[in-house]
């Protein structure tokens, strides 16, 4: 009976390891091109039985070199911006870092709570992308800190502190945000975002890591497949269609939504 046991909890452990694996990859790939990976790593993790801002805190880990490779290798086209942007990044650092200092705050009971509205955000502004993103096409003069309003300004911080918080959708909100700064090439914009991505969530991660927050054992796992999938969404993201993986994130977003709502106000 033991060594029955045993084999069935070996076999549980790697099953576990793999999803996590392969849930890494596609959270890569998705920050990379489109945005999303929350939503392929966060369930992941809570189904692993973590506690809630343990799992958001984790999955934040995991989902990191997603936006940190692809920056990597979109940096002929970061030369563009040289010094322009500096105010930019100074936000991006600050408003991620006073999102993740507010989960630690927040207690696992209420979090558990606003994950279903959390989801359910993130997945409208998915859908709503590309209308967002035509409509703001205009919007700006020229990229760069001196076409910047004190509107933009705010925006630009909220979106941080989002992102340093849970981080699902962060990647369409940078990318709206940027079309308001005026970067309207979409190469340009897709590689700034990943820039600000990695300043918000290295910020959130080192937060993370000295408040003791993060399952290493877990996040490894999935960390490993996320830098798989972050140097292969660098490339994929000047061939492939964003709206394909935009399409998969909102249709796993709704049936997530709908069954964490389902579960914690409907029991």
């Amino acid at each position: 009976m033991a060594s029955l046991i045993s084999f069935w909890v070996d076999a549980a452990i790697e099953t576990l390891s793999f999803v996590l694996f392969g849930a890494g990859i596609l959270a890569g790939i998705c920050n990379a091109v489109a945005g999303g990976g929350t939503f392929f790593t966060f369930p992941v993790f809570l189904a692993a039985g973590l506690p809630p801002v343990v799992a958001n805190a984790s999955n934040a880990v995991a989902v990191w070199p997603g936006h940190a490779f692809a920056a990597v290798g979109y940096r002929r086209e970061l030369r563009a911006f040289s010094g322009a942007i500096s105010l930019t990044l100074w936000i991006a650092l600050i408003g991620g870092s006073c999102g993740a200092a507010l989960l630690i705050f927040i207690p696992n009971t209420v979090f558990l709570k606003l994950v279903p509205f959390l989801i359910l955000f993130a997945t409208v502004l998915f859908a709503a992308g590309p209308w967002l993103s035509q409509a703001l096409s205009t919007a700006g003069r020229g990229y760069g800190d001196a076409h910047a309003s004190a509107g933009t300004r705010l925006a630009e911080f909220l979106i941080a502190v989002y992102g340093g918080f849970f981080g699902a959708g962060m990647g369409i909100m940078l990318m709206a945000g940027l079309h308001m700064l005026g970067v309207h090439d979409v190469q340009q914009n897709n590689a700034l975002k990943n820039l600000l991505g990695a300043i918000i969530t290295s910020m959130a991660v080192l937060i993370f890591a000295l408040s003791g927050l993060i399952d290493w054992h877990l996040t490894a796992i999935a960390f490993a497949g996320a830098v798989v999938g972050g140097l292969a969404g660098g490339r994929i993201a000047r061939w492939l269609p964003s709206s394909w993986l935009r399409g998969l994130v909102v249709a796993i977003g709704s049936l997530l939504s709908i069954y964490y709502f389902a579960t914690l106000y409907l029991e």
